[in-house]
């Protein structure tokens, strides 16, 4: 019979808190937003004092490791599970404050009635009726003693029944003694069954991500300073998204924001680029493949736990180096000079907006890419086009739509094996040959999937080459993209409904062409024959209905540049079909010719 790599026990709630305030129990938690809502705190109060179950926490204990001494270090217990409820109690039973949404520091104070024996979010109205007790923390600070709270009650309300006072104040203050459930895994189990445990007991079909534990290992780590290694890359992603927090975190954290860390990301107080706004996991995951030459963030935690893979065993040498290089990752990632000239790069590839990156996963590993070329003192421009070709062929060949950790891994390591160059070369010979470009590529834009990648690969080469939108003469893709212009159907969306056409039909990408409003609009539902007519007829003299070309030359370099044949004119519904079939193989040869030039 195998042992049990978990337990399960009932503590007080006093003794949980009391294990959290002495760092037995980590909460990574703490120093992030908190997300529950000030009624939600109330209901769980309101739910302990009626002793109804409130759920078991899960923690994961950190593994003990060998210190340099050659003793022994006992491994602290990470919260993995029940972040919320804990931190809700700290703030209401224990008077913590937490941070808001805003990243402000603020208590969140719960009132309790001891005659109706209910709660309320403390307010302006509660505060000014003394049938309230406002603040629950106090009744459990060592110095409150209850017979002197219900004396004075009952002397400023004399109609109150002083026992039903004693009995709601007796409840209230025994809630801590009220059990909560804890579940401790073991510290030797892998990621993927602290996982599989979760889910099964959390019972929501919730998934802890691998960077969640990560996080969680960082942040209970405070010997290597993981706390500060937290809170940067917390404070980074919120500043990248929301710059007018800056002042705030200046305000609440004053002593961190005098850090080093935090003078990297000053820079982005005045940086509104969204093109590439990284999440946690995106910047542990560049951060970590760039600076160990590794995929898994599995891996990672190991790492930081001391993991040594070949012995097996876990030693405080190994944390201390692995906290060390993760620090350095973070601290290349977060340079504005490393982070603006990435950007540069992928703008240059026409990917302008964040629409048009479907991609996580490909921007994430081209900037692990260029970090890593950068390291190795490349030449720029060699940087540059490598960087600019790999993220391109990612998102081409869908290299990371599927298991990128797996392929994360398998293409840094060929990368430190073959060097950036070389390895592209060889992706390029097996995934970009002929076949590819003239049947593959083709093959995959017979979609009506609004979100395919290739239409947004096609609008790329367009911005690229600064293409003019179909029958514009002087409005760009560029520019109506950045506006966020018309996607306009060239045989017209309700032409062919009323054709009998699908949904997957008329929505074909090879359908799509990028418009200026006002020419969408004019062409409403005429069949190409019709509208395309009377476009032919504005080059020999007639009046300018759609778009402003009269010019024969000039409208042919525009069909040219929007890959629409060239006898669009002479189009009917029964030759949609034909339409879609040359349409996609132009788009391709397009694609093609623009990887090419990159």
């Amino acid at each position: 019979m195998s042992q049990a790599k978990y337990s399960v026990n009932q503590h007080p709630i006093s003794i949980v808190l009391a294990w959290i305030e002495q760092g037995e129990i980590a909460i990574p938690e703490i120093q992030r937003p908190f997300v529950w809502s000030k009624t939600q705190v109330r209901d769980l109060m309101d739910s302990l004092l009626r002793g109804f179950p409130v759920g078991y926490l899960i923690a994961w204990k950190n593994p003990n490791i060998k210190l340099k001494d050659g003793s022994t270090s006992e491994g602290k217990r990470i919260l993995i599970d029940g972040q919320q409820r804990v931190t809700a109690l700290m703030t209401a039973v224990s008077g913590r404050k937490v941070l808001d949404k805003n990243y402000k520091s603020t208590r969140i104070r719960i009132a309790y009635h001891p005659v109706e024996q209910r709660f309320e979010v403390f307010n302006k109205a509660i505060e000014k009726d003394s049938n309230w007790f406002p603040d629950v923390a106090e009744a459990f600070q060592p110095d409150f003693k209850t017979h002197k709270f219900v004396a004075h009650y009952c002397a400023v309300h004399p109609d109150a029944d002083e026992d039903k006072v004693f009995e709601g104040m007796d409840l209230l203050t025994s809630i801590t003694s009220n059990q909560l459930g804890l579940i401790e895994l073991d510290g030797t189990l892998d990621i993927e069954t602290v996982t599989e445990i979760f889910i099964r007991i959390n019972g929501k079909g919730a998934v802890l991500s691998q960077a969640d534990f990560a996080m969680s290992k960082i942040a209970s780590s405070e010997q290597y300073q993981g706390d500060k290694i937290r809170k940067t890359i917390d404070y980074f992603c919120h500043l990248a998204v929301a710059p007018e927090i800056y002042d705030t975190l200046i305000d609440g954290d004053p002593d961190f924001c005098k850090s080093e860390r935090f003078k990297q990301m000053a820079w982005l107080k005045k940086e509104n680029d969204d093109l590439f706004d990284p999440d946690y996991t995106d910047m542990l995951r560049v951060a970590f493949t760039s600076q160990f030459g590794r995929g898994k963030l599995q891996d990672l935690v190991a790492l930081l736990s001391g993991r040594n893979f070949e012995t097996r065993s876990y030693e405080e040498s190994i944390a201390a180096e692995s906290f060390g290089k993760l620090d350095a990752g973070l601290s290349a990632f977060m340079n504005e000079y490393h982070f603006k000239g990435f950007i540069m790069i992928i703008r240059s590839t026409g990917f302008i907006v964040p629409g048009l990156i479907g991609s996580g996963s490909a921007l994430n590993f081209g900037y692990i890419l260029y970090l890593h070329m950068r390291s190795l003192k490349l030449p720029p421009t060699q940087i540059e086009e490598t960087v600019r070709k790999w993220f391109v062929m990612s998102i081409l060949t869908r290299r990371y739509s599927s298991n990128p950790e797996t392929i994360f891994d398998l293409d840094i390591r060929r990368i430190h094996e073959r060097g950036p160059v070389e390895h592209l070369k060889v992706i390029e010979q097996a995934d970009l040959g002929e076949a590819f470009w003239e049947f593959g590529l083709v093959q995959s834009m017979d979609t009506s999937v609004a979100s395919s990648p290739f239409f947004k690969l096609f609008l790329a080469s367009q911005i690229k080459g600064n293409d003019r939108a179909f029958l514009s003469k002087d409005i760009t893709v560029t520019d109506i993209v950045l506006n966020r212009g018309d996607i306009h159907h060239i045989f017209p969306r309700n032409f062919l409904k009323k054709q009998g056409f699908a949904r997957s039909r008329y929505n074909q990408i090879a359908n799509f062409a990028i418009t200026q409003t006002e020419t969408n609009i004019k062409i409403r539902d005429r069949e190409p024959s019709v509208y395309f007519g009377d476009v032919v007829a504005q080059t020999s003299g007639a009046e300018l209905t759609y778009g402003a070309i009269s010019d024969p030359e000039e409208l042919k370099v525009n069909l040219e540049m929007n890959c629409i044949p060239p006898d669009l004119h002479e189009m009917g519904v029964d030759d949609y079909n034909e339409f879609l079939s040359q349409r996609r193989v132009l788009m391709a040869a397009k694609i093609k010719k623009y990887y090419e030039g990159l």
